[in-house]
């Protein structure tokens, strides 16, 4: 799903910067040995998947948690939610491409009014 998100992006907003949206490589599957290494690095557990670092509308930045219909949160993902939201940042969950596009459409654009 987020490939296609990303792919989406670029045609719906080529005059995005580039490095202002981004995915968190916190998930997936990884050897024990990968996975101690990047948490050594500073990877933290429940971090959004995507991030845009533009402020709009009183918000500093767009978090996003990508999810399948029948995903839900961790308590980590929550956590973090928590503190994003308390820090000033919009935190949404989107279960599809479209609502995703959507969601920065709305964050981006509608904002601005």
């Amino acid at each position: 799903m987020q490939s296609e998100f990303f792919r989406q992006i670029k045609l719906f907003f080529p005059n995005l910067p580039d490095k202002l949206l981004f995915h968190v490589p916190n998930g997936g599957s990884r050897n024990k040995l990968e996975a101690i290494n990047l948490k050594r690095q500073g990877t933290i557990p429940g971090v959004a998947d995507v991030i845009l670092l533009i402020p709009k509308g009183g918000f500093a930045s767009l978090c996003m948690e990508f999810k399948t219909d029948s995903g839900r949160q961790t308590a980590e993902q929550k956590k973090f939610q928590k503190q994003a939201e308390k820090a000033g940042n919009k935190y949404v969950i989107v279960r599809s491409v479209k609502e995703a596009i959507e969601n920065v459409r709305e964050y981006l654009i509608v904002s601005e009014k």
